[in-house]
This record gives C-alpha cells, structure tokens and sequence, in this order.
C-alpha cells in the first residue's frame, strides 16, 4: 500500500461521515458491478458484488485514512478472523498490518506544539517530520535531543483515543449491514473488551509504565534489548524513547538455522516468563514489535501497548492445561478451560470436545519431544481448517473469554513468526521448569 500524507479525521462526526460515504461507495460499486454482470446475461450473487476489487481497495484505502481503532479493527479481523472472511478481503486487510497513512507535517507540528507549547523544538538539536512509521494508532519519528541523544518518537494521531467507541462500532456496523460478517454470530462482548484494550493502547504514559516493568524484569538479562522512556517529553499522546537499531526480525530467514533457532527460543521463553513468572503478557503478535541487532546478537523488544495483565488463576489455569495436555488427561484439561472461563455458555457435548481436540492440536509443540521443527510443520493451516471447521460446520459460535483471546494471539503469532524463520525450537523443555513447580510465584508476588 503506497504511504500517502492525509490529514487525520480527528472528530467523531467527520470519522462517521468517512464511514458513512465509503459505505455508498461500495454499494455504488456493487450496483454498476452488477449492472455489468447483467449485461453479460451473468445473474451475480450478492458476496461477488460486495467483493471486486474496487470495492476491496476502497475499504482498505478508507481504514487506512481514519487510522484509529477503525484502521485497528481491519488489522484485527485480517489476523483473527480470518476464517470468516472471504480470502480477497482478507488478504487486502492483511495490507493494514504494516502501514497507514502519515499526517500531513502541518497537522503534525500541531500536535508537538499541543503537548509541548510553542517553543517545542527547544528539546531537540534535530526533529525529523519525516515519519520512519506509521501505524493504526500513531506514527514514530526520529530525533535527537539536544543533549545529543538518538531518539524515537512516538506520536498518537489526534482525535483516536476519543473515537475509539464510536469506531468500533461503526466499523462493526458497516461489516455486518455488508453481509461480511454472519448475522448469527455475537460479537458484542468482544468488541467491548477491543474498545477497552484500545483504549490503554491509546495511552502512551500506559506504555511508558509497561516498558519500564520490562526493562526491570530483563535488566540482568543482555539477550534481550529496550528502549529507555525519556520520562520528562512523555505524555499521554506522546512516547519518547531511545532510539535502539536493528534489523526487521524478517530478515534472520537469511541467517544461520542456529541464529534462527536461538532467537525463537528467546521469543518463547520470554513468552512463557510472562504469562507464568510477570503475569503480563505483551499481546500484540505484529512482527514489527522485534528487532535483532545481528552485531551484538540481541533482540530488541518494541512497542509495549497491548500489554495484559492477568490474575494467578488465569496463569495457574493455562498451568494446568498444559500439563494436563502433556499428559493427555482430558478431565483436567476440562477443568482448566472452565478456569480460564471457557464453557460459560451451553454447549453440545460434541462441541466441547472439538474445543479440546482444537487444544490439543495448538499443544502440538509443547508435547513435541525435542526440537519441533516448524519450518516443516503444517500446524497453521490444521489449526485454522480446525478452527473453521468448529465454527462455521458445527455452528459453534462460542465467543472464548477476552482473555483467552489475545493471549491465543500471541501464542498464532509466535508460531507463524518460527514457521517463517524455519526455526526449530525445544518448546517442551522451556515449558517444563513452569509444570513441575505446584504453585506459581510471580515475580510481582515476590516483589510484595
């Protein structure tokens, strides 16, 4: 998607309005669609109007004008709903994940001199305007202070936190009046919870407070690389960091099969630190939150917005579920899904059970005995023809607890990123140290 300057709608009724005209302008491209198609003595069916290519490009090109949760829902459809979208929507949303538009410089200046007063660039020896990101929420520029320090820093585009429900709504309106999403499928309890998750993503002192618990925990820890929070130019619309260098976490499908290996354990055993040891997990499964800095061989750890806290009885249920799992105890791994909130609502027998089995297979790793090599493993698309199976051929339209939700993010993210580093990786024996102990300390626990 080419990037292209554009002034960020910042008020609500503007932001409607945006939403309000694409959906006329894919209902046009639907009628001259099938106007066409007519002429030709072809009798369209209705999903083949709504999904030419014009009308595909149309919505992308407006999510990515709005940014905000607008351009965020998209992102989050084109990972997690994959299933329920035809395959030509989906890969456009797919688009989403890596670039928006940036604001116009003027827009910009705006913004610096909202939260830093007039004489802003008394901070700075240097201010690029030129953005070297720009994502659903905000864009990241690079400067240097006037101490002579790189930095990187993060702007929230205005206007985003305070559309943030009126966004998710509309664009959960305009999917479903199109007929993209099933009518029968509820979706309001977690759209709830997305509204509040995007909320503290939209909170950049949030992030600031999230960076430093990360920093602190891997303070011993040199495989790992953060930012340093410049506490004094942060606000709430507004993360100043240090600038730390490194290569897209893409570009190690060149390195050695032990470099690969290597940095996918330490993806995993990060993983397992946090939902076990810190109980906050940082939910985002985006690849361009991972650096690595080939000349010090460390991984650097970005953006800290989607992080989630959870309660020990959560930590403690997916303890139990996985040991349960190892151990192919289904009574157990039963009562471990109905800890972590799993079968709230009635279901038919023959659909808990395809829940389970749709555990046991995401488990595969975890029970794999050595190195699971997931370069060579077809684990993804068995997980998501289980997972559309469950869904659209048994009518099962359980929503699973929020959760649940982006901690399974995560875990899809992490094996998409092994399976395209071809890495292998002993997940079972990073696991194991988390199993044998029969309650789990956090490390804030410890720190009480």
């Amino acid at each position: 998607m080419t990037q292209n300057n554009s002034k960020v709608p910042a008020h609500r009724l503007s932001r409607f309005g945006n939403l309000a005209s694409l959906a006329g302008r894919v209902a046009g491209g639907m009628l001259a669609e099938g106007a066409r198609q007519l002429a030709k003595g072809q009798l369209p069916a209705k999903k083949d109007l709504l999904l030419t290519p014009a009308n595909i490009q149309r919505v992308a090109d407006q999510l990515a004008h709005l940014r905000g949760a607008a351009m965020k829902i998209g992102q989050l459809l084109s990972m997690d709903a994959g299933e329920l979208l035809p395959p030509a929507l989906a890969e456009i949303l797919a688009r989403l994940r890596a670039n928006a538009n940036p604001m116009p410089a003027k827009q910009l200046a705006q913004v610096l001199q909202r939260e830093w007063g007039d004489n802003w660039q008394r901070h700075f020896v240097d201010f690029t305007f030129v953005p070297m990101a720009a994502a659903s929420i905000g864009q990241v520029h690079q400067a240097y202070h006037d101490n002579g320090k790189c930095l990187a820093v993060k702007i929230q585009y205005p206007g985003v936190r305070q559309s943030i429900d009126s966004d998710v709504d509309n664009v959960a309106a305009l999917l479903r009046i199109s007929g993209l999403l099933p009518k029968e499928v509820n979706y309001q309890g977690l759209l709830e919870e997305a509204k509040i998750q995007l909320k503290h993503e939209a909170d950049y002192l949030l992030e600031a407070r999230h960076l430093n618990q990360y920093r602190q925990y891997l303070i011993h820890n040199t495989d790992y690389r953060l930012p340093e929070v410049l506490t004094e130019l942060t606000t709430q619309n507004i993360l100043v960091m240090s600038y730390v260098e490194g290569s897209h976490i893409e570009s190690l499908v060149h390195a050695s099969q032990a470099e690969r290996d290597r940095v996918m354990t330490l993806l995993f055993s990060l993983f397992f630190r946090e939902l076990f040891e810190y109980r906050l997990v940082q939910t985002d499964p985006n690849f361009a939150n991972y650096l690595y800095d080939h000349t010090r061989q460390q991984l650097v750890l970005l953006d800290f917005g989607a992080c989630r806290e959870y309660p020990a009885s959560f930590s403690q249920g997916y303890q139990q579920l996985f040991n349960a799992a190892l151990h192919d105890n289904q009574a157990s791994m039963v009562q471990a899904l109905t800890q972590i909130g799993f079968f709230s609502q009635q279901i038919l027998p023959e659909q808990k059970q395809a829940v389970l089995n749709l555990v046991k297979l995401a488990c595969e790793p975890l029970k794999h005995a050595g190195a699971f090599d997931f370069g060579v493993s077809d684990l993804a698309i068995r997980l998501r023809e289980a997972g559309t199976a469950l869904s659209m051929q048994q009518n099962y339209w359980h929503t699973p607890p929020a959760d649940a939700i982006f901690l399974h993010r995560k875990i899809a993210g992490l094996y998409l990123l092994a399976a395209r580093l071809k890495a292998r990786v002993n997940v079972c024996i990073l696991l194991t140290p988390y199993l044998d102990s029969p309650t789990l300390l956090s490390v804030a626990d410890a720190q009480l």
